[in-house]
């Protein structure tokens, strides 16, 4: 079994899942082992497992070379602790899983993943303001609508497909736009969007929508400092005082201005351990649980790195502000320990930036569910996170302009039907109203076949085109409007009369055809009588 991509798209993390179980199953070496006096058949050491797993997560592309073993050894013990192997006697349940010489086997069956059956939701249909009601004083039932008339040169320029008269509707009057109104916008162009970007065809698998709270959008959007940090309104949701000046200690050794040079060595080890354990005793993490989906499914991206970008900045903007503010400033902390060489190892065997994504990663993903790789892809997202965070926690900018211009145009144009003036610059409007079965099929009736059929009317006695092309314009409006058609031409009588016979003239017989053929003179004699 070749291991593959695997995109994004509904249960990523379930799919992941099963795929690794199925790799290591079909590419771990089984053979037979001595243990205390007794051989055990099939069988395999934990190191050997480690090594094994571990190459293989190194070469995966989903997951690549910055696995670690200390991650790998971690994996082996959730695969222990959910039966996917079992020591030589049968035993599983527990995280007791070390890289030693201990022997294991696989069960006959080790246990895949079911796909989580989610509770039917639903799409959550965005409310927008009513459009259809009038101001009050005003009143619709007298408003000139100014017909349209389709000639037949209009109605080539469309290709052939002609739009008949619409039929006379009322005028609609927009109402103002309420705070309540442009965060749902907000809220549904953004969810449109990230959908887009990841290529679904639904959000549904990925995201409950009613999770997603539009107040947190536009203010992740709006409420931002010089240096783009969200800004809060709840001030008790700010981050302690001790632990901002810690990160800022760090992030900006050896000038540290909230606290004074330290007089031992070491300090700069107990304050990043500090700065550890205040973010690791977090409940949940920074990305919260229910968008775990969301940005696992992200990862599918990594490939494509300007798509990955796009939808990290847009799942980031739904975040909670107070979570998007930690994020942003934990991960700029990160960055700038990573290359700030004048900063003291603080560890002895890990690389400074390995050990941000170590220490921090758990804090910034992790999934609910035990059976899940949460870790081996926090650590990618983390890493990639870090390569490109200032883009990333930027409120993505093409995708606020166009929200933007769009509560612009919803708030400046009315909505106009049958022909009265409309502004051509804006696209028309997305909304529309339901009516019944029978309203649309006499709507489709009288709507467009009354048109239609003055419009072949004008066709049959336009006298300034040519036989020729009346009789093509006739065969196309035939071919598209059968019915129409059958109706002002019953019978192929009828349409001869528009080409009535011309009588064709026979020349004149000329009395010298009827002679035989000139035959040349011949001088004979006379005789005198």
């Amino acid at each position: 079994m070749e291991p593959r991509l695997v995109g994004p798209g509904p249960y990523r993390a379930t799919r992941l899942w099963n795929e690794i179980i199925e790799l290591f199953r079909a590419g771990m070496p089984l053979r037979k082992h001595r243990c205390h006096f007794k051989s055990y058949e099939r069988c395999f050491k934990a190191s050997e497992a480690v090594d094994c797993l571990h190459e293989l997560l190194g070469s995966n592309q989903n997951f690549g070379p910055e696995v670690t073993r200390n991650q790998t050894v971690k994996l082996l013990k959730k695969f222990l602790k959910n039966h996917v192997i079992e020591d030589i006697k049968g035993r599983w349940g527990k995280e007791d899983f070390q890289d030693d010489g201990h022997l294991y086997r696989f069960p006959p069956s080790s246990p895949l993943k079911p796909y989580p059956k989610k509770p039917s939701c639903g799409k959550e249909v965005i409310k927008f303001p009513d459009w259809n009601e009038p101001k009050a004083g005003t009143s619709q039932e007298h408003i000139p609508v100014k017909s349209v008339t389709m000639n037949s040169e209009m109605w080539y320029k469309r290709h052939s497909i002609a739009i008949g008269e619409v039929p006379a509707c009322k005028l609609v009057f927009r109402r103002e736009l309420t705070q309540t109104n442009i965060e749902e916008i907000w809220k549904s162009m953004t969810l449109s969007q990230l959908q887009k970007v990841l290529g679904l065809d639904s959000l549904d698998e990925v995201l409950d929508a009613k999770l997603v709270n539009s107040k947190h959008i536009v203010q992740n959007a709006y409420n931002v400092n010089k240096q783009g940090i969200v800004t809060l309104e709840d001030k008790s949701k700010e981050l302690p005082h001790w632990i901002l000046s810690a990160m800022k200690c760090l992030a900006n050794w050896p000038s540290c201005s909230d606290l004074k040079q330290p007089t031992y060595s070491g300090f700069e080890r107990d304050v990043f351990k500090t700065i550890v354990d205040y973010f690791g005793q977090m409940k949940e993490p920074l990305l919260t649980f229910h968008f775990f989906d969301v940005f696992v499914s992200v990862l599918g991206l990594l490939q494509k790195h300007s798509k990955a970008v796009e939808a990290l900045q847009i799942s980031c903007l739904l975040l909670p502000p107070e979570n998007r503010k930690r994020l942003q400033l934990l991960v700029r902390m990160m960055v700038r320990i990573s290359f700030n060489n004048d900063l003291p190892p603080l560890s002895e065997s890990v690389r400074t930036r390995n050990l941000m994504v170590q220490a921090f990663s758990r804090c910034i993903l992790c999934s609910k569910d035990e059976m899940d790789l949460d870790e081996l892809l926090a650590t990618k997202l983390v890493s990639f996170l870090m390569d490109n965070y200032q883009e990333i926690l930027s409120v993505p900018s093409a995708l606020k302009s166009s929200i933007e211009e769009h509560v612009v145009h919803l708030q400046r144009v009315q909505i106009k039907y049958a022909g009265a003036d409309t502004d051509a610059t804006f696209p028309p409007p997305s909304f529309c109203h339901q009516i019944s079965t029978d309203e649309f099929e006499y709507q489709r009736a009288t709507g467009s076949q009354e048109p239609l059929a003055a419009l072949l009317e004008e066709i049959a006695m336009n006298k300034e085109i040519s036989v020729k092309d009346k009789k093509k314009q006739l065969k196309q409006f035939q071919k598209s409007y059968p019915e129409v058609y059958r109706v002002r031409f019953p019978t192929p009588e009828t349409e001869a009369l528009l080409f009535p016979e011309k009588t064709k003239q026979k020349p004149p017989i000329l009395m010298w055809a009827l002679k035989k053929p000139f035959q040349p003179f011949h001088r004979t004699r006379s005789f005198r009588m």
